[in-house]
């Protein structure tokens, strides 16, 4: 009886070994198509600088198109609901913290779950932010010292309600106990710039690629930078060094599918797109553009994700900041 068995076991296997490598090889490769690459905002954008810089390189790689595709709209969040909801296995999204970090508390009716609908690829890419302010006020410490002494006279500029800039500021007051500066909401970074520069506003929180033009002629100045120093702007010191403790703040773009984003697919690209975004041409290209490249593993990515989520979700109930 036990013969019996072990033969009928013995040709069980015999039998399923080439049944399975008869289904790997029915299984199709990734991607059998060209792949698109959602972007929320408009060409020549950071966040499409990012999307293209990795797209030219990842299509060179998989031996397939990667065409990157512009939605821009409500900071992104419509292309990240469409990402979400992609079904067909090609389509991928390129999306920034707001996305994934405090949109689902800025919005009562989020169409999408940042924590659940995705399949989190790779950090792509970050940028610290630079404090700017006027070139005639006081630098360093004594800056803050002139800005709680103004209270709720000064203004400080974002590019909109629930931006980065905006919580960042927020973030930036709650750890500097007498910064008052009222928020002003601004279409972009250039609105925000032209409003200093006319006196408008006292601070913002802007990236270096808009600040430090402005700062080298002179007109404006760099206060600090929100992170330890960065060779986006190696001039900059942190703002630490202005009595700024326990603060950091960077913009950053991660690559994303959808949470039924298969295997074969999910396998490819944890394989290609860390080492592809440190490539030195692909990282000189983004630094002249005003981004580090990173290429993470998904779980730095769902840690990064998790302790910002955190944070602005705080600093958005503090203020009472809401989008609907």
């Amino acid at each position: 009886m036990t013969n019996r068995r072990s033969l009928i076991l013995s040709s069980l296997a015999m039998l399923g070994a080439p049944l399975a490598a008869c289904a790997q090889a029915a299984a199709p490769a990734w991607p059998s198509r060209p792949v698109r690459l959602l972007v929320g905002f408009p060409g020549g954008s950071t966040p499409d600088m990012a999307a293209r810089a990795l797209a030219e390189a990842l299509s060179h790689a998989l031996g397939q198109p990667v065409i990157v595709d512009n939605k821009p709209g409500a900071s992104g969040n419509i292309v990240a609901d469409q990402v979400a909801k992609a079904g067909d296995d090609h389509t991928l999204g390129v999306l920034i913290n707001g996305n994934l970090t405090s949109a689902k508390t800025l919005y009562a009716k989020l169409p999408y779950d940042p924590q659940r609908d995705f399949s989190y690829l790779s950090l792509l890419t970050t940028a610290p932010l630079l404090l700017l302010a006027p070139a005639g006020l006081p630098h360093g410490a004594g800056f803050f010292a002139e800005a709680k002494r103004q209270g709720d006279a000064w203004n400080y500029g974002s590019v909109g309600n629930g931006s980065v800039a905006h919580l960042g500021m927020e973030l930036l007051k709650a750890k500097t106990p007498g910064l008052k500066a009222v928020h002003v909401p601004f279409q972009g970074n250039p609105q925000v710039v032209t409003a200093m520069l006319g006196g408008q506003i006292q601070m913002a929180l802007v990236p270096p690629g808009v600040a430090l033009p402005h700062v080298k002629s002179g007109k404006l100045q760099a206060i600090g930078i929100t992170s330890a120093h960065s060779a986006l702007a190696p001039e900059v010191a942190p703002l630490a060094d202005a009595g700024v403790a326990d603060f950091s703040l960077e913009v950053w773009t991660a690559l994303v599918g959808p949470a039924g984003l298969s295997r074969a697919a999910q396998a490819r690209l944890l394989a290609l797109v860390p080492g592809l975004m440190q490539e030195p041409a692909t990282r000189q290209r983004l630094l002249v553009q005003g981004w580090d490249t990173v290429g993470s593993t998904p779980e730095m990515l769902q840690q990064r994700v998790k302790l910002e989520t955190a944070e602005m979700t705080r600093i958005i109930k503090a203020t009472g900041t809401r989008l609907d």
